[in-house]
This record gives structure tokens, C-alpha cells and sequence, in this order.
């Protein structure tokens, strides 16, 4: 783990904003003007995918993809203009959030700026020519990280966000594909003009490491990727939620695969924790059961790692918008803010940042999840405990909760401050979502 990291990440909320899709303008200044609601949603970091102008050569769709990028230096003209973008950072700063944005550098456009002035700074194929190494980008080209000029340009250019325009972190495109050695140096470099930016990295599945393992292509393990970033994706379990949603893996092994992140990862590891993002289904598209999603929502904000909430999910979005075309998000669908904001209240003043957090799967697929707050205490002694029941299927019944040594009483239910009572070690499950404390 980056040494200063701060376990207090790991109770923050991200809203992610796809610019082109996020409104029937498009623009800068139409996310600006809407920077009051996603505050009070309960956002403390806004990642703005990539704002950069996209390539034109090999271009998928009708506007290209955002991670086929022509220049890092410039902004998206369909945007807006250089200055338009310091007042979207300056306002996200008055409202009291931070502003992270997408860095693509494993790869460009192949009529980008770089491309263009400096194709020693490419991967070539046996040929000559350019190319990429993972076949179905092929929109794109790689950067090869062996020429250390390209790591100064691209150290100068990460100093240029922070510095001129006081962007506040980065979120790092298909991070272990480039060398966690440059990660390091510009994590430090960056520093220097902006102390305490936010390193977000997108890690990737355990099967994407293996594959570019064996076909030769440098790939790092989030383990690795810890040396330099805050946070990381949560993809080393995200295929197993996936296959528990489509009935191929038992709750029971999505629990222990969580649970295990407590054992491999250092004490100040962050985990990105998402039911969706722009690469990945609609959470209200996988799941259609009005409670289990309420449930899964409520998980989501209970675990152990900071929030992302993709632009849309706060309405149930279900149809994830295309990358490569103007594909306007519909605002349409049932708003969950309430139960957003009530969980983000939760998540500052009930879930220490600092603690264990161990879950176990139960009958009639409900998942009882206990944060016990890290903390010196007399041996013997428990410390502070959060209890999370979930019913992933809104199923309802009796839970046998004794052995998780909750005291038989009267609890609050913080969600929706209704009464939960524990009797001969009996909770009884509704179907909707339950946290309090012990």
C-alpha cells in the first residue's frame, strides 16, 4: 500500500461522471449547474471520465471511444473549452468535493499528439508499424514504457492537472498494464505540486492477469499495484458476484472470496466497492427484485472500501450507456437518493474506517456482514460492532444470529429507523436491508 494512504478513503463516496452521456447538452457546464444534487446524494469525490479530445483514426462509433485518446495535454472541445473545465473543478471544490480525472496511459489514439511527435515512445510490431497488444482494442495503440523520456512527458503532463488546474487525484486506466515503477515516481513527482492527490488504479480480473501473463505482456497483481496507489478496483471478486447473480457460484464462496481481501491485502488496503460502472451491467438491469437491489445498495455502502456510484444508479438506471455514441442517460427510473443519503450518513458517523470486516453467508441467501472497529483494548474485550443483515433475494424468515454474539434486545434499524429486535439469539428478516450497532 502507498505508505500515507489514509484508512479515512475508505469511508468516502465517488460519483462517476461520463460527460458526453451525462446530460442532452454534454457539456461542462451542464454537470456544473448539477453539482448541488450530486453533493447531497453524499459525494465527497467526483471522477470525471476522460475529458481529452478522442482520436479520429480507427475510430469506434460515431464519437469514438474516451480511451482513445488524441491529446492528454488538451480538452474535449465537445465539452467545452480549457477554461470551462477550471470552472467545473473550481465549482466541485466550492461544493465541497474533490475532482479526480481518467489517465489512459497505457495507450493512445494512433493520431495522437505522441503518435504524431514522438513514435519512439510506441510499441511497434515486428514490422515497424504500430500496434496494440490486447487484439479487440483495436482502436488504439500501446506506449511502450521502456523509453523513460515518455515517463517524463507523461509525469510533466499528471503535474499540469494537479498544478494549473488543482484536479485533486487520478483515476488510472487498466493501471497494471504500465510498469508500478513509473506508478511510484509519479505518485511522488505529483505530490510535490499537489500534496494528498487521490491514486485510484483500475485493476483487473485475476483471468486478465493470467492471459497477459502467458502471452508475454508485463501485468501487475493488485498487490503490486498497492506500492503506489490509494485505492484499487474490485475486480480480483467482481466475476464472483457476477456468478452468484447468474446462479453459477454459491453465496457462500463470493463471501469467503471477500473475505479473504482482509488476509492478502496490507492494513491500509482500499477496495473499491461498486454494483456497476461504465464497462460493467446496470446493477438495476442484473437485478430486478426491488428489495434484493435495496439490499445489495445498502452491502455496497456496509463494506469495507470506499463507494462508487456510476452516474444514473441513483435513479436505477438499467441500461448502461454506449462509450462510442451519445447515449443520454435516463433519469427516469425510480430515485433511490433517500436510501443513498441515509447510507451515506451511516457510512460517516457509524462505520469506523478503521476496522475488520468478516461476513458469512446464510440460508435463504442472506448475508450477515460484522465491522468490529480496530482499536487497543483489554484482551477479551470487543470493540465497537456494526451489524449488516442483507437479503440478497428479499427473502424473509428467521435468522439464527447467536453465534455471532449479539445481545438479545431492542436495536435500531439506521437505515430507516425502525426497531430490530434480537430474542433467543432469533432476528426476524423482512427482506429489506438491516444495520445497526452493537
Amino acid at each position: 500500500m502507498a505508505y500515507n494512504t489514509s484508512k479515512e478513503l475508505r469511508n468516502d463516496v465517488i460519483y462517476s461522471v461520463f460527460v458526453r452521456n451525462y446530460s442532452e447538452e454534454g457539456t461542462f457546464d451542464a454537470v456544473r449547474r448539477d453539482l448541488p444534487r450530486i453533493r447531497a446524494l453524499g459525494t465527497d469525490i467526483i471522477w470525471l471520465m476522460p475529458i481529452h479530445p478522442c482520436g479520429v483514426k480507427n475510430r469506434k462509433g460515431s464519437l469514438g471511444s474516451p480511451y482513445a485518446i488524441r491529446d492528454y495535454r488538451a480538452v474535449n472541445p465537445e465539452f467545452g473549452t480549457a477554461e470551462d473545465f477550471r470552472h467545473l473543478v473550481d465549482a466541485i471544490h466550492d461544493n465541497g468535493m474533490k475532482c479526480i480525472i481518467d489517465v489512459v496511459y497505457n495507450h493512445t489514439s494512433p493520431d495522437s499528439v505522441l503518435a504524431k511527435e514522438h513514435p519512439e515512445y510506441f510499441y511497434h510490431k515486428p514490422d515497424g508499424s504500430f500496434g496494440n497488444r490486447i487484439g479487440d482494442w483495436w482502436d488504439v495503440i500501446d506506449l511502450d514504457y521502456s523509453c523513460h523520456d515518455l515517463w517524463k512527458y507523461q509525469i510533466d503532463t499528471l503535474k499540469m492537472w494537479a498544478g494549473e488546474y488543482q484536479v485533486d487525484g487520478f483515476r488510472c486506466d487498466v493501471a497494471p498494464l504500465v510498469p508500478v515503477a513509473f506508478w511510484k515516481a509519479a505518485r511522488e513527482a505529483v505530490e510535490e505540486v499537489h500534496p494528498g492527490c487521490i491514486w485510484l488504479a483500475e485493476t483487473v480480473e485475476p483471468e486478465f492477469i493470467s492471459f497477459n501473463r502467458s502471452h508475454g505482456i508485463p501485468c501487475a497483481s493488485d498487490s503490486e499495484i498497492f506500492q503506489a496507489f490509494d485505492i484499487s478496483y474490485a475486480y480480483d471478486i467482481h466475476g464472483i458476484f457476477y456468478d452468484y447473480l447468474t446462479g453459477s457460484k454459491r453465496l457462500k464462496e463470493y463471501a469467503d472470496a471477500v473475505n479473504l481481501q482482509e488476509c492478502i491485502y496490507p492494513d491500509n488496503y482500499d477496495k473499491l466497492r461498486f454494483l456497476e460502472n461504465h464497462d460493467q451491467l446496470r446493477a438495476a438491469y442484473m437485478i430486478r427484485d426491488t428489495k434484493a437491489l435495496r439490499s445489495w445498495t445498502a452491502f455496497q455502502y456496509f463494506q469495507k472500501g470506499t463507494v462508487l456510484i456510476y452516474n444514473g444508479q441513483e435513479r436505477c438506471a438499467d441500461h448502461t450507456p454506449g462509450l462510442f455514441d451519445r447515449d443520454t442517460i435516463s433519469w427516469k427510473g425510480e430515485d433511490i437518493t433517500p436510501l443513498l443519503q441515509r447510507l451515506y450518513r451511516i457510512r460517516k458517523e457509524d462505520l469506523s474506517a478503521d476496522c475488520s470486516i468478516c461476513l458469512h453467508a446464510e440460508d435463504r441467501e442472506i448475508l450477515v456482514g460484522i465491522r468490529t472497529e480496530n482499536a487497543d483494548r483489554p484482551a477479551g474485550e470487543t470493540g465497537k460492532r456494526a451489524i449488516g443483515i442483507f437479503s440478497l433475494r428479499g427473502e424473509t424468515g428467521l435468522l439464527f444470529v447467536k453465534p455471532y454474539e449479539i445481545p438479545d434486545g431492542v436495536y435500531t434499524n439506521l437505515i430507516d429507523d425502525t426497531k430490530v429486535e434480537v430474542s433467543m439469539g432469533r432476528i426476524s428478516v423482512s427482506g429489506e436491508p438491516v444495520i445497526f450497532t452493537v
